[in-house]
């Protein structure tokens, strides 16, 4: 399948890059390359454009899509780890970054990735980076049950999380289950009937195990931090959120690098010692137009906020 992904907010992030065309310029979440290929419009042949992805394929696509250019470096890798990618490069500093923490369409449309609720045959999966060990079959299979319903309240925001993991912890009891058909059955029928009004009932619980996978949310808030510290002065990180778990840690990152100071409000000047790395440029996140959120449904719950280092 080529790997298509519309890219949320494109112009908006690009905007809020202010690229400088012989700048160093990070996507840490190259996958279709939809806002690459815009970052690598705006440079001249002295930038330097690095894109870090960790789906194989996503990179074999990015670099079909980008090899008109030639000042472009591909890295097989997490974005969690964009300190050692850059020391590896022997790069010190950057002067953007950009993260867009969404799963790619073609993930989640890829039958054999088994990220979707809509593949009712496809093998449980749900890895971004298939080399690792930890897949969405074992999460299902071996997670004890208050953990499972733990990760599907807190990652999907799923009211019924308590009834899903029971019944997946009774149905696994007689059989494996293998497929994302048999999960989105024991899901189906934990959930009442008036919910299923709101959309797929298996959305939330889907969500959940993928984040779960790819531990999308623990390492966030130290992902951020790590980001700004790499910026030049001036320097920028724009980050795309899909969840509210997300968006809390990208917000409190950015809070806390801005210097939050926590001295009692009655003392006359600050004891506390905060530093600041930079501003937060989006006093509130910027998010898609009624236009765009009509014509791409996976932009509705996009959110992007940006900070610029000192």
């Amino acid at each position: 399948m080529e790997f298509k992904h519309k890219p949320v907010l494109l112009q908006e992030c690009i905007e809020n890059l202010n690229i400088n065309p012989n700048g160093i310029y990070v996507d840490g979440t190259l996958g279709g390359a939809g806002h690459s290929l815009e970052i690598a419009k705006k440079l001249s042949s002295q930038g330097l454009l690095i894109g870090i992805d960790r789906d194989e394929e996503a990179l074999k696509a990015a670099k079909e899509k980008l090899k008109e250019f030639q000042n472009i470096k591909y890295v097989h890798a997490n974005h969690d780890e964009i300190k050692e990618i850059l020391e590896d490069l022997k790069i010190e500093k950057v002067d953007g970054i950009l993260l867009d923490l969404g799963v790619s369409s073609y993930q989640l449309d890829e039958r054999n990735r088994g990220f979707s609720y809509m593949s009712q045959d496809t093998e449980l999966d749900m890895r971004m980076d298939r080399s690792q060990s930890l897949t969405a079959k074992e999460i299902v299979n071996t997670y004890l049950e208050k953990e499972l319903t733990r990760i599907i309240f807190e990652y999907g925001e799923e009211k019924f999380a308590r009834n899903i993991s029971k019944n997946i912890c009774e149905y696994r009891k007689n059989r494996e289950i293998l497929t994302t058909g048999e999960l989105v059955e024991i899901i189906e029928n934990s959930v009442p009937g008036f919910a299923k009004k709101e959309g797929h009932p298996a959305k939330r619980t889907f969500q959940a195990i993928r984040i779960e996978v790819n531990n999308e949310i623990e390492p966030l808030y130290n992902t951020v931090r790590d980001s700004i510290e790499v910026l030049k002065s001036k320097g920028r990180l724009c980050i795309i959120t899909f969840h509210s778990l997300e968006d809390r840690a990208v917000k409190n990152a950015y809070q806390d690098a801005k210097g939050k100071c926590t001295c009692p409000k009655d003392l006359p000047y600050c004891i506390c010692g905060a530093k600041s790395q930079g501003n937060i440029i989006t006093k509130k996140p910027i998010i898609p137009t009624e236009k765009e959120q009509k014509e791409n449904s996976r932009a509705k719950s996009a959110k992007l906020r940006v900070f610029e280092r000192n």
